[in-house]
């Protein structure tokens, strides 16, 4: 039996979660074959703003627990011109078993997609696309465009 010093269990703890969001995240590639600067992408670790139609709370992780009824229906509202994201790719925390409606408008025909759930949405040039579901299990969730590549947020379903 092998003994683990203390200063190194709580990284061996952590290893089945991180490999776990590694294949995640990792698991939307079909058959394109991703350029250099979409596999490259910066994923931001700071606050952004939270993606709704609702009034902006303080913080993204405020904003789950100040809902009025965790079983209320969380919208995401996101709108894509010019390959820029509006609002900017954050976090967004929703409760599991919450019912979440994203709403997606682009500029551009493309997919959305959200990994994990596997929902996707076909997007028309100004025309909004929408993807409504139960989030049912918990974790982080990416969703993209894929035409384009872009991250429009994440999403943490606790």
């Amino acid at each position: 039996m092998t003994i683990v010093p203390a200063r190194l269990r709580p990284l061996l703890a952590a290893l089945p979660l991180g490999a776990a969001l590694l294949m995640a995240t990792s698991a939307c590639g079909g058959s394109d074959a991703a350029t250099p600067a979409q596999s490259a992408a910066p994923v931001s670790t700071e606050p952004a703003a939270p993606a709704t139609t609702e009034p902006a709370p303080a913080a993204p992780s405020e904003s789950a627990a100040a809902a009025p009824a965790e079983s209320a229906v969380k919208e995401i509202t996101v709108t894509v011109a010019g390959r820029k994201v509006t609002p900017p790719p954050g976090r967004i925390e929703v409760t599991k078993g919450q019912t979440v409606r994203i709403t997606v408008t682009s500029d551009a025909a493309d997919e959305a997609h959200l990994h994990g759930y596997d929902k996707e949405a076909a997007l028309q040039p100004g025309t909004p696309a929408s993807i409504e579901f139960v989030a049912d299990q918990t974790g982080l969730f990416e969703m993209e465009t894929h035409e384009s590549g872009l991250q429009l947020f994440q999403l943490v379903v606790r």
